[in-house]
């Protein structure tokens, strides 16, 4: 074999090597008790708990069809936006029972999610990063201009009922809690199955060779649209659970910044991994938390900092830095 030829599968077989298998491990295990201990320890944290977990599972869902699939999007934020309406004027019509609402949610998102996605997979990376910028302003426009049925700027404010018959919402955040980390690990079992089938494989072909992949006889289009659809679905999960948890759909669920926050989140936890998202999710918005309450003005520039110093010195983001920093002492052994 040539040295060109090693080369060429060297990158390969080291990413064969990082796939997940669908074993649990330590760290993964740690991870969910993490968010136990914290309901029981940090009380009066817990509403800045449930939006974290909510924050994560959108982010985990840009990185189905960014991290996995290759598809950059700046419009992400319509379906999180699409199904927290949905579960509103859904609840806001009587039918307000939480579970059902976000299996309407899904299904609305998943939806919007498919007809879109004949448009976007058809592009090349600008021309998706376009595409998707505009539907999200034209969502939002809509979403606006509809101001006698989303509410407009006011937002559009309902009351969730009671979970399972039994448990409503509280203000101290509990029953939010509670329920959106059995929502969020419910989805992320089905969201870790599928990157660890043949399909989440098939996706990582397209990513790093797509126009190879046609050549062994893979759909490529097809697969870009199934990926995006489940994106989109597992979203419009996440905006219902924002809708619910908070009582609200404000328009501003649907906009540009929501996009934005939401591809930084991603970017500081490492694209292309399963946590990420999460951990992504958990650094921006506690710090945040803690920056805006030392300066309220000016925190935005403290995030702009630890942004650029992560995308410069931890590769692959807080969770790339931290796999860099294994291998090395691992290579010191």
């Amino acid at each position: 074999m040539t040295a060109a030829a090693r080369a060429s599968v060297a990158p390969t077989a080291a990413t064969v090597s990082r796939l997940p298998d669908g074993r649990w491990r330590a760290l993964e295990i740690a991870f969910w008790l993490l968010p136990v201990a914290a309901f029981f320890v940090l009380p009066d944290y817990r509403v800045l708990g449930s939006q974290i977990l909510i924050a994560g599972l959108f982010a985990v869902s840009l990185d189905l069809i960014l991290g996995y699939a290759g598809i950059v999007s700046l419009g992400h934020a319509a379906f999180f936006g699409i199904g927290a309406y949905a579960a509103g004027l859904l609840a806001k019509n009587g039918f307000n029972e939480p579970i059902s609402g976000l299996l309407v949610a899904a299904a609305v998102a998943a939806l919007a999610g498919y007809l879109v996605s004949f448009l976007v997979v058809r592009g090349s990376d600008l021309t998706r990063l376009m595409v998707t910028l505009g539907i999200g302003l034209m969502a939002w426009e809509a979403a606006n201009k509809a101001a006698f049925v989303t509410g407009g700027v006011d937002g559009l404010s309902f009351t969730a009922g009671k979970l399972l018959g039994t448990w409503g919402f509280d203000l101290g955040g509990r029953t939010a809690f509670l329920y959106a980390l059995a929502v969020v690990f419910v989805v992320l079992l089905i969201v870790r199955r599928l990157v660890s089938s043949p399909f989440g494989l098939s996706l990582r072909g397209i990513r790093e060779g797509g126009k190879r992949m046609p050549a062994i006889g893979a759909p490529v289009g097809k697969r870009l649209r199934t990926i995006f659809t489940v994106a989109a679905a597992v979203a419009g999960i996440a905006g219902a659970l924002l809708a619910q948890t908070t009582q609200f759909v404000g328009i501003d669920s649907l906009g540009f910044p929501r996009s934005a926050e939401l591809l930084i989140m991603l970017v500081l936890g490492g694209t292309g991994r399963l946590y990420g998202g999460f951990v992504g999710a958990a650094v921006f918005m506690i710090a945040q938390d803690y920056l805006s309450g030392i300066d309220p003005v000016y925190w935005e520039f403290w995030i702009g900092f630890f942004l650029v110093v992560i995308v410069l010195f931890a590769r692959g983001g807080v969770l790339g830095g931290l796999d860099s920093l294994r291998e090395r002492l691992v290579s010191r052994q």
